[in-house]
């Protein structure tokens, strides 16, 4: 979606700030936020594009105004209270005030351990042969869908070259709002910084994209 989240190649909101030696974590509740995060949705309630659209879908003045962990929270009862696994007044109560609502799986801190020490693999089977090869010139869909995508706005409608087949893997745009997780090539597209932004760009820069079929067409 064209949310506030899709802010890449805009101007306004000043150099990335690059903080040396950065700790994972600035503060104690970031730590216990992540923790929640993955024990609730080892439940398996959503899926992690599900959180992602509920992360973006935050109305752009709140969602500038939080931080990145604050962002987690935000969704994280967002989602809680679609999914009736919290109402607005568990939340604000910080307690239950009434039974649990029955999940289909729950994760233990080893599981959680586990899980965020290998991942969760997105690949899978593909069901019919790769459309791009590496050296194709390809063209992105110049597309707006209103809910979440990983084809940002800035690269829309350009023209790039495939410099790598990914294989076959989830296509997040399906995954997000319930309709399976429809598997599709996964291709690096490279960009050159002139053809997304004009003579004005770094002659030398260049942007490498992760992009699904879906997202593109032949040139």
């Amino acid at each position: 979606m064209n949310g506030a989240a899709d802010m890449g190649g805009m101007h306004g909101f000043g150099p990335v700030q690059v903080e040396p030696n950065e700790a994972v974590f600035h503060a104690d509740w970031e730590r216990r936020i992540f923790a929640l995060n993955n024990a609730v949705g080892a439940s398996g309630a959503w899926t992690l594009d599900a959180f992602r659209q509920t992360r973006e879908s935050i109305p752009p003045p709140e969602y500038l105004a939080l931080s990145y962990y604050g962002l987690w929270v935000a969704s994280l009862e967002n989602l809680m209270i679609e999914h009736s696994l919290a109402t607005a007044e568990e939340i604000a109560a910080g307690r239950s005030l009434g039974p649990a609502n029955p999940v289909a799986a729950r994760a233990s801190a080893a599981d959680i351990a586990r899980m965020i020490a290998r991942g969760s693999p997105y690949d899978r089977p593909p069901r019919a042969p790769a459309r791009f090869k590496a050296g194709d010139r390809v063209r992105t869909r110049n597309m707006h869908p209103k809910t979440h995508t990983r084809l940002p706005r800035y690269v829309r409608g350009h023209v790039g070259v495939v410099a790598r087949v990914n294989g076959c893997h989830v296509f997040p745009d399906s995954n997000a709002i319930g309709r399976g997780e429809d598997p599709h090539w996964l291709y690096t597209v490279r960009f050159d910084g002139r053809e997304l932004w004009g003579e004005n760009s770094d002659p030398v820069a260049n942007v490498s994209l992760a992009a699904w079929e879906p997202y593109l067409e032949p040139l």
